[in-house]
């Protein structure tokens, strides 16, 4: 697997074949319960047919690992809000123990921020890029029926017994005994010193560590049944996209995640390495500045137009 570190944020020049080249502009959001968040608009020409993207992180990955990527989607014509949800890179708080928020918040009240102020950067349509739990999360949030189109890569919730076979007792022990283990002691993951993605907030961490099979069972009875409809009143399409080599995001974890969204169309992607002449992808690889003149100007067709450019790659 390709694994995520902090070389691939700043690795990569990204060739912009002429194109005006573009920076982040920082900005803030808050949150209706009161939390701000801090990220980055980017703008260049904007081309109205485009209109705006929202990236959403992976859990523990900082959203300045997704900024080549935006900035080459400014570079095509739209504007591009990425954004560090609570607890993370330059949403964190002073303090990480006992801070309380929980994945569920990043969906719920962070992403929904996050639209909210995307609506307001120009005319047109918004989409969605979310990576791992970040094409998850949307489901949560009371908006996400807004949404025009979604382009998920590697997008599932981590129920253990979808991780590849080959890897699924090493990835267990992992995150789902010793990450738990750990935030016990600390009151917080503390992913950065060991190598592992960044530093959690222990909901987070938990959350992910006892996620159950049915998403749903993971909170309280009373909740489950607001939960499901939030996601189901998602309809916007989605394309989903995950790579062969992904030991997180396999075929049965993005189709589990899928399910939720059940009145959005979706289409299923299966990309191996040998389809963009690379080694490897697994679950991080693709937003790597390497794929600027492949993967990424593919891309465009889907976020621009509702043109699959994979059609011939659907799972087996």
């Amino acid at each position: 697997m390709a694994e995520y570190s902090r070389t691939q944020e700043r690795s990569g020049h990204l060739a912009n074949d002429g194109l005006q080249s573009v920076d982040g502009r920082e900005i803030t959001l808050r949150c209706k319960d009161g939390v701000t968040l801090h990220g980055h608009v980017w703008s260049g020409r904007v081309d109205p047919r485009c209109g705006t993207v929202v990236v959403n992180a992976a859990t523990g990955v900082h959203a300045r690992y997704y900024h080549y990527f935006a900035r080459f989607l400014a570079e095509h014509g739209f504007n591009v809000l990425t954004y560090d949800y609570r607890g993370i890179g330059l949403s964190r708080p002073g303090r990480l123990r006992g801070c309380g928020f929980r994945w569920r918040d990043w969906g719920e009240r962070d992403f929904e921020a996050a639209l909210d102020f995307a609506e307001k950067l120009g005319d047109g349509p918004v989409a969605v890029v979310g990576h791992s739990i970040g094409g998850f999360l949307p489901g949560f949030a009371a908006n996400a029926r807004r949404i025009d189109r979604m382009l998920t890569v590697g997008a599932q919730y981590a129920y253990w017994r979808d991780y590849a076979a080959r890897e699924r007792l090493r990835l267990f022990l992992k995150w789902h005994l010793v990450m738990p283990a750990l935030t016990a002691v600390f009151g917080y993951f503390p992913g950065e010193r060991l190598g592992w993605l960044e530093d959690l907030p222990a909901a987070v961490a938990n959350e992910w560590s006892f996620r159950r099979e049915h998403m749903e069972r993971s909170y309280p009875a009373r909740e489950r049944q607001a939960i499901l409809k939030s996601f189901a009143a998602v309809t916007a399409p989605i394309l989903a996209i995950t790579a062969s080599d992904d030991e997180f995001a396999t075929v049965a974890a993005i189709r589990r995640a899928l399910r939720y969204y059940r009145h959005a169309p979706a289409t299923e992607v299966v990309l191996s390495p040998a389809d963009l002449g690379v080694d490897r992808l697994g679950h991080f690889d693709l937003f790597h500045a390497r794929h600027a003149s492949g993967f990424w100007l593919d891309a465009l067709l889907w976020l621009r137009d509702g043109i699959n450019p994979w059609p011939g790659r659907k799972p087996l």
